[in-house]
Parts: C-alpha cells; structure tokens; sequence
C-alpha cells in the first residue's frame, strides 16, 4: 500500500469517526432536538438570557419542515462544492494546456544551452537532434 493510499484510508477512519462517536456515545441525548444546528443553539441560548428579546430580522423563507429546510441546506452545500469543483478543474485543465503547448514548442527547437548540454535538444538527451 502506498503512502498516499495510507493517508487517504487514515482520513477516510477519521472522518467516519467524527460521525460515528457522537452517536455511539449518546452525546445530545438529554435534550429535546439532540443534533439542531448552530441558529437553534443561539436562539436557545439567547431566549434563555433574554426573554424578551426580539430578533432584528425575520427569513426571507420558512420552509415548512426541518426535512425540507435540511433538503434545501445540502442543495446549497452540493452547489457550492460543485461550483468549487468546476473552478478548480477549469484551473487545472488550462495549466495543463498550457504544459503540453510548451512541451511540444519547446520540443521543436534546438537549442545549444539545454540542461544536457550542446548539442541535445531542450526536451531531453534521448531526443534526436537537428544540425546543420
């Protein structure tokens, strides 16, 4: 096994950890609504300080179920991780482009000062060479 496919398998163990072992060991179980997200949280925890407190804002939308707002959550994440994806490759695609254009300029051309010295092409030494 390689050492990148060990990495990969260790970070793959501990990711799977982090979702395992607040169920396991009953993390949120004497509470109501054991996994809300972090807005519940500061709503609990806000009301609890101040009852009277009233928020400065109200949803543009309030989806009429916590499934259908949880839908709606992993829609945006997906998007975002999609748009992210599409970047990223987009990069990668040109710069690899970029490489081969290079490459194929570069292997081309003789040139005197190459890393093999006079006389070997800018591609390599086992590339065969022009003279004149």
């Amino acid at each position: 096994m390689s050492r990148n496919a060990k990495i990969n398998a260790l970070l793959l163990l501990l990711v799977a950890a982090l979702a395992v072992l607040p169920l396991a060991f009953g993390m949120g179980d004497h509470k109501k609504e054991p996994f809300t997200g972090s807005d519940a949280e500061a709503e609990t925890a806000i009301t609890e300080i101040e009852p009277d407190y009233e928020p400065w804002f109200s949803p543009l939308y309030e989806p009429p179920s916590g499934e259908i707002e949880s839908a709606l959550f992993a829609l945006q994440a997906a998007l975002g991780a999609g748009v992210l994806a599409y970047y990223f490759g987009l990069r990668r695609g040109r710069r690899q482009g970029e490489l081969r254009v290079l490459a194929q300029r570069e292997g081309g051309r003789t040139t005197a000062g190459a890393p093999g010295g006079a006389g070997e092409s800018a591609a390599g030494p086992n590339r065969p060479t022009e003279r004149a």
